[in-house]
Protein backbone atom coordinates (compact mmCIF):
# COMPACT_ATOMS: atom_id res chain seq x y z
CA UNK A 1 0.00 0.00 0.00
CA UNK A 2 1.31 3.43 -0.98
CA UNK A 3 -1.02 6.40 -1.02
CA UNK A 4 -0.57 10.16 -1.29
CA UNK A 5 -3.48 12.36 -0.24
CA UNK A 6 -3.52 15.99 -1.36
CA UNK A 7 -5.13 18.16 1.28
CA UNK A 8 -4.99 19.53 4.80
CA UNK A 9 -4.15 16.77 7.26
CA UNK A 10 -6.87 18.07 9.58
CA UNK A 11 -9.38 17.13 6.85
CA UNK A 12 -7.73 13.92 5.64
CA UNK A 13 -6.82 12.24 8.94
CA UNK A 14 -10.44 11.71 10.05
CA UNK A 15 -11.09 9.77 6.82
CA UNK A 16 -8.40 7.16 7.56
CA UNK A 17 -9.22 3.88 9.29
CA UNK A 18 -8.82 3.91 13.06
CA UNK A 19 -5.75 2.12 14.45
CA UNK A 20 -4.53 1.24 10.93
CA UNK A 21 -1.01 2.69 11.17
CA UNK A 22 2.03 1.17 12.92
CA UNK A 23 4.13 4.29 13.23
CA UNK A 24 4.21 7.95 12.26
CA UNK A 25 7.41 9.60 11.03
CA UNK A 26 7.11 13.26 10.19
CA UNK A 27 8.72 16.68 10.06
CA UNK A 28 5.96 19.33 10.15
CA UNK A 29 6.50 22.91 8.95
CA UNK A 30 8.47 24.78 11.58
CA UNK A 31 6.96 27.80 13.26
CA UNK A 32 7.59 31.10 11.46
CA UNK A 33 10.05 29.66 8.95
CA UNK A 34 8.53 29.26 5.51
CA UNK A 35 5.36 30.39 3.76
CA UNK A 36 4.11 27.63 1.45
CA UNK A 37 1.34 29.82 0.05
CA UNK A 38 -1.44 27.48 1.18
CA UNK A 39 -4.54 28.57 3.07
CA UNK A 40 -4.63 27.05 6.55
CA UNK A 41 -0.98 26.01 6.40
CA UNK A 42 0.82 25.18 9.62
CA UNK A 43 3.67 27.41 10.80
CA UNK A 44 2.34 30.87 9.94
CA UNK A 45 0.30 31.44 13.10
CA UNK A 46 0.50 34.86 14.76
CA UNK A 47 1.76 33.47 18.06
CA UNK A 48 3.66 30.32 19.11
CA UNK A 49 0.75 29.33 21.37
CA UNK A 50 -1.53 29.07 18.33
CA UNK A 51 1.03 26.89 16.54
CA UNK A 52 1.33 24.58 19.54
CA UNK A 53 -2.44 24.29 19.89
CA UNK A 54 -2.75 23.33 16.22
CA UNK A 55 0.02 20.73 16.59
CA UNK A 56 -1.84 19.18 19.51
CA UNK A 57 -5.01 19.09 17.40
CA UNK A 58 -3.23 17.44 14.46
CA UNK A 59 -1.54 14.79 16.55
CA UNK A 60 -4.75 14.09 18.43
CA UNK A 61 -6.16 12.97 15.07
CA UNK A 62 -2.93 11.09 14.34
CA UNK A 63 -3.34 9.17 17.60
CA UNK A 64 -6.75 7.95 16.43
CA UNK A 65 -5.28 6.23 13.35
CA UNK A 66 -2.25 4.85 15.23
CA UNK A 67 -2.30 1.33 16.66
CA UNK A 68 -2.17 1.00 20.44
CA UNK A 69 1.44 -0.23 20.18
CA UNK A 70 2.38 2.52 17.70
CA UNK A 71 4.95 5.30 17.94
CA UNK A 72 5.32 8.86 16.72
CA UNK A 73 8.73 10.15 15.59
CA UNK A 74 8.51 13.94 15.43
CA UNK A 75 11.28 16.14 13.99
CA UNK A 76 11.14 19.84 14.87
CA UNK A 77 13.52 22.77 14.62
CA UNK A 78 13.55 25.90 16.76
CA UNK A 79 13.54 29.60 15.93
CA UNK A 80 14.03 33.02 17.46
CA UNK A 81 11.41 35.61 18.30
CA UNK A 82 11.57 39.29 19.24
CA UNK A 83 14.46 40.58 21.34
CA UNK A 84 16.72 37.65 20.39
CA UNK A 85 14.61 35.22 22.38
CA UNK A 86 14.93 31.52 21.52
CA UNK A 87 11.32 30.33 21.49
CA UNK A 88 11.93 26.71 22.50
CA UNK A 89 9.22 25.51 20.13
CA UNK A 90 10.27 21.81 19.96
CA UNK A 91 10.11 21.30 23.70
CA UNK A 92 6.94 23.35 24.04
CA UNK A 93 5.26 21.10 21.48
CA UNK A 94 6.63 17.90 23.04
CA UNK A 95 5.42 18.84 26.50
CA UNK A 96 2.02 19.92 25.15
CA UNK A 97 1.65 16.52 23.46
CA UNK A 98 2.64 14.80 26.70
CA UNK A 99 0.00 16.83 28.52
CA UNK A 100 -2.52 15.73 25.88
CA UNK A 101 -1.91 12.06 26.62
CA UNK A 102 1.14 11.02 24.60
CA UNK A 103 4.01 9.18 26.30
CA UNK A 104 7.16 11.24 25.76
CA UNK A 105 9.82 8.53 25.61
CA UNK A 106 12.97 10.21 24.32
CA UNK A 107 14.56 13.30 22.85
CA UNK A 108 17.00 12.51 20.06
CA UNK A 109 19.51 15.06 18.82
CA UNK A 110 19.97 15.35 15.06
CA UNK A 111 23.51 16.69 14.73
CA UNK A 112 24.15 18.45 11.41
CA UNK A 113 27.78 18.57 10.22
CA UNK A 114 26.73 21.08 7.53
CA UNK A 115 24.46 23.58 9.31
CA UNK A 116 23.19 26.73 7.65
CA UNK A 117 25.77 29.53 8.02
CA UNK A 118 24.82 32.26 10.47
CA UNK A 119 26.25 35.76 10.77
CA UNK A 120 25.56 36.13 14.51
CA UNK A 121 28.49 36.94 16.79
CA UNK A 122 26.82 36.70 20.22
CA UNK A 123 25.93 32.97 20.21
CA UNK A 124 27.08 29.71 18.65
CA UNK A 125 25.92 28.56 15.21
CA UNK A 126 22.97 26.21 15.56
CA UNK A 127 23.85 22.73 14.28
CA UNK A 128 21.13 20.49 15.71
CA UNK A 129 17.43 19.75 15.70
CA UNK A 130 15.24 17.50 17.83
CA UNK A 131 13.51 14.23 17.08
CA UNK A 132 11.01 13.23 19.75
CA UNK A 133 9.94 9.63 20.22
CA UNK A 134 6.40 9.49 21.55
CA UNK A 135 4.11 6.51 22.02
CA UNK A 136 0.38 6.00 22.29
CA UNK A 137 0.73 3.50 25.16
CA UNK A 138 3.21 2.61 27.87
CA UNK A 139 4.24 -0.51 25.94
CA UNK A 140 4.89 -0.20 22.23
CA UNK A 141 6.64 -1.81 19.26
CA UNK A 142 10.36 -1.01 19.07
CA UNK A 143 12.89 -3.09 17.11
CA UNK A 144 16.27 -2.17 18.61
CA UNK A 145 18.16 -4.87 16.68
CA UNK A 146 17.22 -3.27 13.36
CA UNK A 147 19.05 -0.02 14.20
CA UNK A 148 22.07 -1.21 16.17
CA UNK A 149 25.36 0.57 15.41
CA UNK A 150 28.87 -0.71 14.85
CA UNK A 151 30.98 -0.79 17.98
CA UNK A 152 34.58 0.38 18.06
CA UNK A 153 35.56 -2.58 20.27
CA UNK A 154 34.88 -5.47 17.91
CA UNK A 155 36.47 -8.69 19.19
CA UNK A 156 37.77 -7.27 22.45
CA UNK A 157 37.42 -9.44 25.56
CA UNK A 158 35.98 -7.61 28.55
CA UNK A 159 35.06 -8.35 32.13
CA UNK A 160 31.48 -7.65 33.03
CA UNK A 161 30.99 -5.35 36.01
CA UNK A 162 28.34 -6.25 38.56
CA UNK A 163 27.24 -4.65 41.83
CA UNK A 164 28.19 -1.32 43.35
CA UNK A 165 30.62 -0.79 46.21
CA UNK A 166 29.27 2.66 46.97
CA UNK A 167 25.51 2.71 46.88
CA UNK A 168 23.92 3.64 43.58
CA UNK A 169 27.03 5.13 41.98
CA UNK A 170 27.29 4.35 38.26
CA UNK A 171 31.01 5.18 38.09
CA UNK A 172 33.00 2.19 36.88
CA UNK A 173 35.66 2.55 39.57
CA UNK A 174 32.93 2.10 42.20
CA UNK A 175 31.67 -1.18 40.71
CA UNK A 176 32.75 -4.72 41.50
CA UNK A 177 33.81 -7.14 38.78
CA UNK A 178 31.53 -10.10 38.28
CA UNK A 179 34.33 -12.20 36.84
CA UNK A 180 32.27 -12.99 33.74
CA UNK A 181 34.19 -12.39 30.54
CA UNK A 182 32.50 -11.61 27.25
CA UNK A 183 33.59 -10.70 23.74
CA UNK A 184 32.32 -7.52 22.15
CA UNK A 185 30.02 -8.48 19.28
CA UNK A 186 30.89 -5.41 17.24
CA UNK A 187 27.40 -3.95 17.58
CA UNK A 188 25.88 -1.66 20.19
CA UNK A 189 22.51 -0.06 20.87
CA UNK A 190 21.90 3.09 18.88
CA UNK A 191 22.77 6.26 20.76
CA UNK A 192 20.52 9.31 21.13
CA UNK A 193 22.70 11.62 18.98
CA UNK A 194 22.29 10.97 15.25
CA UNK A 195 24.70 12.63 12.83
CA UNK A 196 23.48 13.35 9.32
CA UNK A 197 24.03 16.19 6.87
CA UNK A 198 21.00 18.04 5.61
CA UNK A 199 19.70 16.67 2.32
CA UNK A 200 18.48 18.25 -0.89
CA UNK A 201 16.42 17.06 -3.82
CA UNK A 202 16.80 18.36 -7.36
CA UNK A 203 13.07 18.93 -7.69
CA UNK A 204 12.83 21.14 -4.60
CA UNK A 205 14.38 24.44 -3.62
CA UNK A 206 14.80 23.68 0.09
CA UNK A 207 16.45 21.13 2.36
CA UNK A 208 14.43 17.89 2.62
CA UNK A 209 14.08 15.44 5.49
CA UNK A 210 17.21 13.24 5.13
CA UNK A 211 16.90 9.52 4.50
CA UNK A 212 19.50 8.81 7.18
CA UNK A 213 17.18 10.30 9.79
CA UNK A 214 13.92 8.81 8.51
CA UNK A 215 15.24 5.27 8.03
CA UNK A 216 16.02 4.31 11.66
CA UNK A 217 12.66 5.72 12.75
CA UNK A 218 10.87 3.51 10.23
CA UNK A 219 12.96 0.41 10.97
CA UNK A 220 12.60 0.65 14.74
CA UNK A 221 9.00 1.86 14.74
CA UNK A 222 7.30 -0.55 12.33
CA UNK A 223 7.42 -4.28 11.52
CA UNK A 224 8.39 -5.31 7.96
CA UNK A 225 4.74 -5.62 6.94
CA UNK A 226 3.65 -2.49 8.78
CA UNK A 227 2.22 0.82 7.63
CA UNK A 228 3.96 4.18 8.09
CA UNK A 229 2.17 7.54 8.06
CA UNK A 230 3.59 10.99 7.33
CA UNK A 231 0.88 13.67 7.70
CA UNK A 232 3.32 16.31 6.36
CA UNK A 233 4.79 14.35 3.45
CA UNK A 234 6.62 17.18 1.71
CA UNK A 235 8.67 15.74 -1.14
CA UNK A 236 8.12 12.16 -0.01
CA UNK A 237 11.25 11.02 1.82
CA UNK A 238 9.33 9.00 4.40
CA UNK A 239 7.28 7.28 1.71
CA UNK A 240 10.39 6.51 -0.34
CA UNK A 241 12.25 4.96 2.61
CA UNK A 242 9.18 3.06 3.80
CA UNK A 243 8.84 1.49 0.34
CA UNK A 244 12.55 0.63 0.22
CA UNK A 245 12.20 -1.12 3.59
CA UNK A 246 9.13 -3.12 2.59
CA UNK A 247 6.55 -1.09 4.51
CA UNK A 248 3.27 0.27 3.29
CA UNK A 249 2.81 3.99 3.71
CA UNK A 250 0.38 6.88 3.66
CA UNK A 251 1.36 10.47 2.99
CA UNK A 252 -0.68 13.67 3.36
CA UNK A 253 0.50 16.94 1.80
CA UNK A 254 -1.30 20.28 1.48
CA UNK A 255 0.89 21.58 -1.36
CA UNK A 256 -0.03 20.11 -4.75
CA UNK A 257 3.43 20.73 -6.22
CA UNK A 258 5.08 18.74 -3.45
CA UNK A 259 2.56 15.92 -3.97
CA UNK A 260 3.71 15.72 -7.58
CA UNK A 261 7.37 15.66 -6.51
CA UNK A 262 6.67 12.92 -3.97
CA UNK A 263 4.82 10.95 -6.61
CA UNK A 264 7.76 11.25 -9.00
CA UNK A 265 10.30 10.20 -6.35
CA UNK A 266 8.38 7.05 -5.43
CA UNK A 267 7.31 6.28 -8.99
CA UNK A 268 11.00 6.24 -10.01
CA UNK A 269 11.36 3.17 -7.78
CA UNK A 270 8.31 1.54 -9.32
CA UNK A 271 6.72 1.51 -5.86
CA UNK A 272 3.90 4.03 -6.08
CA UNK A 273 0.38 2.73 -6.64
Amino acid sequence: MANIFHGDCLDVLPTLAKESVNCVVTSPPYYGLRDYGEQGQLGQEDHPTEYIEKMVEVFGLVRDVLRDDGTLWLNLGDCYGPNKQLLGIPWRVALALQEDGWYLRQDIIWHKPNPMPESVTDRCTKSHEYIFLLSKSEKYYFDMDSIKEKSANLGETKIKFGGHKYGDSEEKEHQTKSGNEYTDSGMRQKRSVWTSSTASYAGAHFATFPSAIARPCILAGSPPSGVVLDPFLGTGTVGKIASEEGRGWIGIEINEEYCEIANERTAQLGLFT
